[in-house]
């Protein structure tokens, strides 16, 4: 691999306070990370949050994405529903709109979408959903990158549709070795160790399977993962950049 293919994203989940309620720590994240993905209303957010963290996204310089989930705040998106793919359109093309008028009267642009939790699980696996999710990314913005589970049919139904894509890993998960996450009902699930994360990310990103990398904002060591993991890659000589500059936007981002 050039030294010019060595780029990378590292990305985060953000914006999943509402109301009252506060969730992660989301501005020291974003002093982080590359790209963030922002909840839309539905798992977690608020219209409130939506604002503040796109105008803080566009301060720091970090690319904005859409993080459209299952309406479950009380299961914050991580239980599996019986959807339709047309349900599954309807509420991305809803959320990611939501999110797009916060982004266009902020001044800003949009970048990407990824989907959340349970609806994220589900369209890599299901053909008919990740189609559904991609459609509607399409007729939104057909500049909009989808974000997916690396190898899954999310990142096919995208390609299909005509969309830059961006193969996804993930930090703080373990996986099976069919390449799909381990289910986090099981034990093990998620990744404690800091040094085994990062070995984790450099070994998927030289085997280049990784566009970007998540790290999840809700967990107890998120700022601590991704300051490990951020550092990790660049002394392995990657070039942290939002996912949109693989895909040759003027979208630029922090070495």
């Amino acid at each position: 691999m050039s030294k010019a293919d060595k780029r990378i994203d590292l990305n985060c989940d953000t914006g999943e306070s509402f109301g009252v309620y506060r969730s992660g720590e989301d501005e020291r994240l974003l002093d982080i990370v590359t790209s963030a993905n922002i909840a839309c209303g539905y798992h977690a957010g608020d219209p409130a949050t939506m604002r503040r963290m796109v105008g803080l996204c566009a301060e720091r310089g970090v690319a904005i994405g859409a993080h459209p989930g299952l309406p479950d705040m009380a299961g914050f998106g991580r239980r599996e529903m019986a959807i339709s793919p047309q349900e599954a359109y309807d509420m991305t093309v809803y959320q990611v709109g939501a999110l797009y008028g916060f982004v266009r009267a902020e001044g800003a642009v949009m970048r990407h979408v990824k989907p959340h939790g349970a609806l994220y699980n589900m369209a890599a696996a299901d053909a008919a959903l990740a189609e559904a999710i991609a459609e509607a990314v399409r007729r939104v913005d057909a500049a909009l990158v989808l974000v997916g589970l690396a190898g899954s049919e999310l990142i096919r139904a995208g390609i299909r549709a005509g969309l830059p894509t961006a193969e996804e890993v993930f930090a703080d998960r373990r996986y099976r070795p069919d390449g799909t996450l381990v289910p986090r009902r099981e034990p093990g699930a998620m990744i404690a160790d800091e040094a085994e994360a990062v070995r984790q990310v450099l070994r998927l990103a030289a085997e280049g399977r990784a566009q970007t990398v998540c790290v999840h904002g809700d967990g107890p060591h998120a700022l601590q993962f991704a300051a490990l993991v951020r550092q990790g890659l660049q002394d392995a000589g990657w070039l942290l950049a939002p996912v949109t500059a693989h895909n040759g936007s003027e979208a630029g981002g922090r070495s």
